[in-house]
């Protein structure tokens, strides 16, 4: 659709129906089923905590989950009761493909690595149309060369080999399989599989989409899902299949064409896995079915609680063929109409094409377009019904076997609190299928720009008492929800509160004072938790910044003693300034928080004056001989020593920026006067900030880290392209390491660190938590906004050198927008045709079946662009959804955002 369009957003039926999303049940359904299920640390009942040994892929098709289901192309209810996904067998696997496969830690040189090809093309916030594309070759699925080879490569030196790099696309020889769903009404769900043989001979594919009942009655009536009677599918005389579990309003699921229905239990095939009785036709026996043969497999009474519709394909060599089936209400007309459900289809993807149109009105580019709404997709597919009762999880469950003792007194021991049963938005659905606290923040912002109230729901759920630890701490990620994210949520809050206001005319002061309570709890646990020696400078731990550094931050160090750390400082500075104008926000209606304002102002002032002289002896974590951050390893006996690694750490005190408008002063009196009264009576606090009586542009304030001396000193390095400054942003190490590593000697040791531009051959971190160099997307994004937010400052006289050395000088909201230039090439097409994160591989560059598709990776090539790590972790890379979306003013400053409604 043209960028033309001037309809907003509030105007499209999808907008319509967003608004309506709560009172008329449109989230009810959706991409809610994960990717990977197996694996994970939720179904790990081992002593060790070994989760990738305990329940491997080769058991994922014969073992009942626990806790959740996964599936290709998923869809299910927001309780994920009832589940809808799609299977395939071209004939020759050894199995059928019911899900993603990938390596685990181990057998990957680079850690765990899905290999397989698909993408998220498409996607509404109601999830009222949705679209995703899987690539299936036609030849033997190559599983054992995959292991195999990989295993060959040792070496971190060495790339991953990759499905791409085993040939089985070559020539074509693949089926496109694109899997669409259009709601008719929020529970009446249509799925069109259209499957087209891109290869040169005609090829045969089973195609079998599937309706499960998750497993909620083999673990004991403790639970609270336990049930009686059990769920239910059973093959009735119209040719549909009813669906029906206790209360909830039976569903009816038909195919359009003709299908063979099979049906099994969804339980434990303990026979093969165990060598002990069990169900007689148990999950896998849909694949024993198909794959050998074995009509007695499946249960001939044409009932169960897993069921496909097996419909066999020849597909002619660039044929297409296309096949439609329909989960909806029983009670519901039984409508089985082509045509009807093709007019739904064509009226949902229209009213998808104008939902984007509005969004994307100011964006004229169409390439940046459709990596825009891809980028969205991706966030919208990458939703996931998350449940984990740790409580439950560690006792076990009253009909299984008793779990290892050990167990109560290891992983994630101490959240017992925690239990989890809801919809979150997860950084990827195969390779990080759970919640991380911090990416979430990043993903909420990006949401914002089309879902507000998700966006909102997803920052008050992280702070909920069945999530928050009751000492205060936010939890981490499944593997260890005792880690330690940055604390970027008030940022996030703020961020999110802003857009919303943009789209909709109305400030949420109730969801921002909601979320404000519980965020002064997690800042009181990082004050006491995390400055061993009350001195405002704190630890942290690796804060998400993996094999950045010369430690591992996480661990104990080897030297003893304590790490002072200027990110981890950094980010208790930028929470107290987030939580100061949030508190200042809330004041506009309520003068009570000028307080609390002020009380974070005063934090502010103590952790900038810490970081500058730390506990009052004169060393502090700014190197004003490299004007540059450095962490400062404070050992046994007192002696200090800065740890001259030029990396992120030195870059994030740059965050640290709040500008407060020129009548702040008569807004807020109180805390005005109490500000005034600190900045003269306490010089010393005043001093290491720009100060109170310099107003800038409009007499504005700045409130920041960084007097102007340190920020240009900070942006000269960061704009150095011998330095930080890539092609495609800011890279997280500089390169200037390449040819200086960093050596600190130790006890007969050398720790080390260099600039590797894409994964580090240093195993710091293990698995795949090994990164040096490349470029990621949250740091990049937030250091594109304080740019901004200092252009708010300092104005179009203030100009840097950009790039260094280039003698070319830019006002900083110019520098930012050359930083987020740099950052969409990295997906954009470029003059040559192609795109940087595709990387070298000519199938993706040059075949339009390939270039068009565009992955969002965890990470990039420092030098490349290239896409490095999970190739699908949308959730914070879909910050490019942003920094392609037009900037304009708000009250407290620009943020991306729709066209006002």
């Amino acid at each position: 659709m043209p960028a033309s369009s001037t309809a907003c957003l509030t105007d499209t039926a999808e907008g319509r129906r967003l608004a309506a999303v709560e009172t008329e049940g449109w989230h009810r359904w959706g991409p809610y089923l994960s990717e990977r299920q197996w694996g994970t640390v939720r179904e790990d009942y081992s002593e060790g905590g070994a989760a990738w040994d305990y329940l491997p892929h080769d058991h994922a098709r014969s073992r009942a989950y626990r806790w959740g289901e996964d599936g290709i192309a998923g869809f299910s209810d927001d309780r994920q009761l009832w589940c809808l996904s799609l299977a395939l067998w071209n004939g020759r696997d050894p199995i059928l493909k019911e899900r993603m496969f990938g390596l685990t830690n181990d057998e990957g040189n680079h850690g765990e690595d899905v290999k397989e090809l698909w993408w998220y093309l498409d996607g509404t916030p109601t999830h009222s149309y949705m679209r995703m594309l899987y690539k299936y070759p036609h030849a033997p699925y190559p599983y054992a060369d995959l292991v195999a080879e990989n295993a060959r490569r040792k070496g971190k030196n060495l790339p991953e080999y990759e499905i791409a790099d085993t040939g089985v696309f070559e020539g074509g020889r693949y089926h496109d399989v694109t899997v669409d769903y259009a709601k008719a009404a929020p529970d009446d769900i249509l799925m069109r599989v259209t499957v087209v043989n891109r290869g040169r001979q005609a090829a045969d594919l089973h195609v079998l989409p599937q309706v499960v009942a998750r497993n909620t009655w083999s673990w004991g009536r403790e639970s609270w899902e336990a049930e009686q009677p059990r769920p239910l599918l059973r093959l009735t005389e119209t040719g549909a299949v009813a669906a029906t579990r206790g209360r909830a309003p039976a569903l009816r699921f038909a195919s359009l064409q003709p299908a063979e229905f099979l049906f099994c239990e969804n339980e434990t095939n303990t026979r093969r896995l165990f060598g002990t009785p069990g169900p007689a036709h148990p999950k896998d026996a849909i694949n024993d079915r198909i794959v050998e043969g074995r009509h007695e497999a499946v249960n001939p009474l044409a009932e169960g609680t897993k069921c496909a519709a097996w419909t066999r394909l020849t597909v002619p060599a660039g044929g297409t063929v296309t096949l439609r089936f329909r989960l909806s209400p029983e009670a519901g007309p039984d409508a089985r109409d082509p045509a009807a459900f093709d007019a739904v289809m064509a009226q949902r993807l229209a009213e998808a094409d104008a939902f984007y149109a509005a969004l994307q009105r100011d964006i004229a580019d169409p390439d940046a377009r459709l990596v825009q709404r891809q980028a969205l997709a991706g966030m919208l597919w990458s939703k996931q019904f998350y449940h984990f009762d740790v409580r439950r999880w560690l006792a076990g469950d009253p009909a299984q076997p008793a779990p290892p003792e050990a167990r109560r007194h290891g992983r994630d021991s101490d959240w017992t609190h925690l239990n989890n049963a809801d919809i979150v938005s997860m950084p990827d659905k195969w390779e990080y299928p759970w919640y991380a606290a911090w990416d979430l923040a990043f993903h909420c912002v990006t949401f914002a720009l089309i879902d507000p109230a998700f966006a909102k729901g997803q920052l008050i759920l992280l702070t909920r008492e069945w999530y928050m630890h009751p000492n205060g701490q936010l939890p981490a990620y499944e593997w260890a929800f005792g880690d330690v994210n940055p604390p970027v949520h008030a940022w996030a809050a703020l961020r999110v509160y802003r857009m919303d206001q943009a789209l909709t005319g109305k400030p949420d002061r109730a969801f921002l004072e909601r979320v404000f309570h519980k965020l002064m709890l997690n800042f009181t646990w990082w004050v006491n938790r995390k400055d061993a020696g009350d001195r405002n400078v704190f630890q942290g731990g690796f804060l998400g910044l993996d094999n950045i550094g010369i430690f591992d931050r996480s661990a104990k160090l080897p030297t003893g003693g304590t790490l002072d750390q200027a990110d981890g400082t950094a980010w208790m500075a930028m929470y107290s300034l987030n939580l100061m104008r949030i508190a200042l926000e809330l004041a506009v209606e309520d003068p009570v928080y000028e307080d609390i304002a002020t009380k974070f102002f005063e934090h502010f002032l103590t952790i900038a004056e810490a970081m500058t002289h730390v506990g009052g002896n004169g060393t502090g974590l700014w190197d004003e001989t490299d004007e540059f951050y450095y962490d400062v390893l404070s050992l046994p006996g007192g002696r200090q020593v800065p740890l001259r690694v030029r990396s992120l750490v030195g870059l994030i005190p740059l965050c640290a920026v709040e500008v407060l408008d020129e009548d702040f002063s008569e807004r807020f009196p109180a805390f005005a006067r109490r500000a005034r009264w600190l900045l003269t009576h306490r010089p010393d606090l005043a001093a290491q900030v720009s100060r109170w009586e310099e107003p800038g542009r409009g007499n504005r304030v700045l409130l920041s880290l960084l007097r102007r001396h340190r920020m240009k000193a900070l942006l000269r390095r960061m704009l150095d392209e011998t330095e930080f400054l890539s092609p495609h942003g800011v890279r997280s190490v500089s390169k200037a390491h390449a040819a200086a590593p960093f050596r600190f000697p130790w006890d007969g040791q050398t720790f080390a660190v260099d600039y590797e531009p894409a994964e580090s051959t240093t195993a710091v971190f293990g698995g795949n938590s090994n990164w040096r160099g490349p470029i990621w997307l949250p740091i990049n994004f937030l250091l594109v906004e304080a740019l901004t937010e200092f252009g708010r400052f300092y104005g179009p006289e203030f100009t840097i050198e950009c790039p260094a050395g280039s003698g070319q000088y830019l006002t900083l909201p110019e520098i930012a927008d050359e930083l987020s230039a740099r950052l969409t090439r990295l997906v954009l097409r470029g003059p040559d045709g192609r795109r940087p994160v595709l990387g070298d591989n000519p199938l993706f560059q040059d075949d339009p079946h390939f270039r068009d598709h565009v992955p969002f990776h965890e990470y990039f090539h420092g030098d490349t662009g290239a896409g490095l790590g999970a190739a699908h972790q949308t959730g914070w890379t879909g910050l490019i959804a942003l920094l392609l979306q037009p900037r304009r003013e708000v009250a407290g400053g620009p943020v991306p955002a729709a066209p006002e409604g």
